[in-house]
């Protein structure tokens, strides 16, 4: 059995906002297992335990470039807030974007390898990341990124520096940036239903028949009479089609106007939006979370073993 620590606990309720109990109780019966106790929680504790699933906890920023009509989607990370503000790093990460608009890096490491000098570091991007680190006192590094070269036009909207959503289109601009500030808002994962991952379908059907087998775990322990094998199989369809459309870009309530989808809206516009980019700073990244409790305990056992 894993040891199921106070920092685990407090690293599942922020991802969830569930009570501390219940963190801890899903965490026990997961074996330690994060992921497997979100989704234990989803189960027990419904929609209530994915509102801070999308918290982000690294840092970074996320920048845009338009070179001769081709654009550039970037994130780059750093360690703290602190450094996302700092000049010399927020002029790396322009120029980088820039970079690659213009010269097309296979990959990281290409990307890396491109020419750029900064504040007397270069010849090669990766030397001035390397140079500014020891400058700054602090480590950074490009994640990911997006090029846009197909000839589509794009619309782009940043959400300060840690979101940013880049919308290829052909149509109305004026809609396609209403859709990238839509897709900022509400983080659809893909255009249709169609579209969505298959994994994240399986996850969901899979999610919605373990809550149909706790409820009726309950319905028989309470003596009350248990939905039809028939009736359960159409709720758990039912709960797996609200997703879907809850998660697709075309299904979703405009941003703007509920009454009307966004598919709806760029209809009207005579638009038509071929893809979305959505990058969010720290995005599936694990950020050490500090025991403070902890580390004030074994300061204060040090101190009197030393006295």
């Amino acid at each position: 059995m894993a040891a199921i620590t106070a920092s685990m606990v407090a690293e599942l309720r922020g991802k969830t906002d569930a009570p501390m109990m219940e963190c801890k109780r899903a965490l026990t019966e997961a074996e330690g297992d994060m992921a497997k106790a979100e989704e234990i929680l989803r189960v027990r504790l419904g929609s209530k335990a994915g509102k801070a699933s999308s918290r982000v906890t690294a840092e970074g920023v996320v920048t845009y470039a338009v070179e001769d009509g081709v654009g550039a989607l970037l994130e780059v990370n750093c360690e703290t807030d602190f450094v996302t503000k700092n000049d010399s790093f927020l002029a790396l990460a322009s120029a980088a974007a820039s970079l690659i608009a213009k010269n097309n890096p296979a990959d990281l490491a290409a990307l890396g390898a491109c020419s750029y000098e900064q504040e007397g570091f270069g010849p090669t991007l990766e030397d001035v990341r390397k140079g500014l680190i020891g400058k700054i006192g602090e480590n950074m590094s490009f994640r990911r990124f997006k090029r846009f070269a197909d000839g589509s036009k794009l619309a782009a909207y940043l959400h300060g520096t840690r979101i940013g959503v880049v919308v290829e289109f052909e149509g109305d601009e004026t809609a396609a940036k209403d859709v990238a500030m839509h897709v900022a808002a509400m983080k659809p994962v893909a255009l249709s239903s169609d579209d969505v991952p298959a994994e994240l379908v399986a996850r969901e059907r899979s999610v919605a028949a373990a809550k149909a087998a706790e409820d009726a775990a309950v319905a028989t322990a309470a003596g009350k009479p248990v939905q039809s094998a028939e009736i359960v199989a159409k709720r758990i369809e039912g709960g797996v089609q609200k997703y879907l459309k809850e998660v697709s870009l075309f299904n979703q309530p405009f941003v703007k106007n509920d009454k009307q989808s966004v598919e709806q809206m760029l209809k009207a516009a005579a638009t038509t939006v071929k893809s979305f980019t959505l990058y969010v700073v720290g995005e599936g990244i694990e950020k050490k979370v500090d025991d403070f409790a902890a580390e004030v305990a074994a300061q204060v056992a040090a101190a009197q073993q030393a006295g």
